[in-house]
């Protein structure tokens, strides 16, 4: 059965994963920790072992490049809280999503996170997509269908940004 509004999102949704998992697949833990510049958003561990993320008060280029151990982050920060707005209890805070430790880690959880977002999406018609029911975060009041594809730019913009910090950190003097 076509689904004249998911389908085109999933295809999408597809060809930003295939570039997303293009970066990942190799990515080392020696790459995530490495700091591109003096400043920049990056993580680190807490207290209690757990890696956290910084978090700007502010988006703009002053801050600096992030690490990409950040990035990665970032990855698992939005696609954990869309998730779990759209699909789950919708209390998971910022504050609660940590970086796993290690490229391997990472792997392992956007993978998770993949395969969630893929499997929820694939239940829903698109007069699912076009209610607004499910759409609590990062906006309100749209329809369903609006978050995917936030969610598929989302996914592109992360996938460059994390391609882009590879190639400087291949080339990086020393």
């Amino acid at each position: 059965m076509s689904h004249a509004v998911r389908d085109p999102l999933l295809w999408q949704f597809d060809m930003a994963w295939q570039l997303t998992w293009y970066h990942l697949e190799s990515l080392t833990t020696e790459e995530c920790l490495w700091r591109p510049a003096a400043q920049g958003l990056h993580v680190r561990p807490d207290a209690e072992g757990r890696w956290v993320a910084d978090w700007p008060e502010r988006e703009d280029y002053g801050l600096g490049p992030s690490s990409i151990a950040w990035l990665t982050w970032h990855f698992g920060f939005w696609w954990s809280m869309v998730l779990d707005h759209s699909f789950g209890a919708a209390t998971l805070s910022r504050e609660q999503v940590t970086w796993p430790g290690s490229a391997e880690g990472v792997r392992a959880w956007i993978q998770r996170l993949h395969g969630e977002w893929r499997a929820a999406l694939e239940r829903l018609s698109d007069e699912e997509l076009r209610s607004t029911e499910r759409t609590r975060w990062p906006f309100q009041d749209q329809p369903f269908a609006h978050v995917l594809a936030w969610a598929n730019v989302e996914l592109t913009k992360s996938a460059a940004e994390l391609g882009y910090a590879r190639f400087l950190h291949a080339v990086r003097a020393g």
